[in-house]
């Protein structure tokens, strides 16, 4: 295999080499550009950010996404822009993984390796969301629409699908209050259910920290706050890289 991807590699390569036909100008920026790269040209050196609009959002995903963006600027009497209260948190498919005992995953394992909320290719499919976080309010706002691959009972979202989105919102608030986290116990009771397709709030807010613990809130509503979807509570207890590595 290592074989086979140096001869891709040297492949892209001799053609990335070929005369340019255009004029030595461009020529010359041509080859300026290729020597900066750091990686292939089939490869991209960015990962694509999740969080950002795409076209499956709805008007209702766009508008809170519009509003919450807007609280993470302020503007002062000079009419400057500064950061807000609120932040934007970037969303990628895919994290390093570790297998237990120090040893990396197979090669293999890790090129196809995506996270669970992230794997699907199109968009709006499944979990479709964006997350804020208030680190002085000690607060996280999830917004969700939910696709139509994540139907449970008929017309609504799976329960799992919602202990999932629970699950990465509070996760992820626990997280930016003290990394890296896992999760202890997640106590999740389901009050109504939620149309499928539709946008809901995942609102997080931390309750106490002792120790090594971190208690967290959660409640699920429609986007005007007046239906409560879910509610739960979660505890997150604070682990070092080496309990990772270690598998302990």
């Amino acid at each position: 295999m290592a074989r086979s991807l140096a001869r891709l590699v040297k492949g892209f390569q001799s053609i990335t080499a070929l005369p340019a036909v255009a004029a030595p100008a461009c020529a010359s920026l041509r080859s300026a550009s290729l020597r900066t790269m750091a990686v292939p040209l089939p490869f991209s050196s960015k990962p694509r950010d999740f969080s950002l609009p795409n076209v499956s959002w709805g008007p209702e995903m766009l508008r809170l996404y519009e509003f919450y963006n807007n609280l993470c600027e302020r503007e002062t009497e000079g009419a400057e822009k500064r950061r807000g209260p609120w932040q934007r948190l970037p969303s990628y498919n895919r994290s390093l993984k570790y297998a237990t005992g120090g040893v990396y995953l197979s090669k293999i394992i890790q090129s196809k390796a995506r996270l669970f909320t992230r794997n699907m290719r199109n968009p709006g499919a499944a979990f479709e969301y964006v997350l804020f976080v208030n680190k002085e309010e000690q607060r996280c706002v999830c917004i969700l629409q939910a696709g139509h691959l994540l139907e449970g009972p008929p017309g609504h979202v799976h329960g799992g699908a919602i202990a999932t989105m629970i699950d990465t919102v509070t996760g992820t608030h626990a997280s930016q209050l003290c990394e890296p986290v896992m999760t202890a116990n997640l106590n999740i009771n389901y009050r109504s259910p939620i149309p499928l397709g539709s946008t809901v709030l995942i609102e997080s807010t931390l309750d106490r920290k002792e120790g090594k613990k971190t208690y967290i809130s959660c409640k699920v509503t429609s986007t005007d706050g007046s239906k409560l979807h879910t509610e739960a509570t979660a505890l997150f207890v604070s682990i070092s890289i080496s309990h990772l590595l270690l598998g302990g």
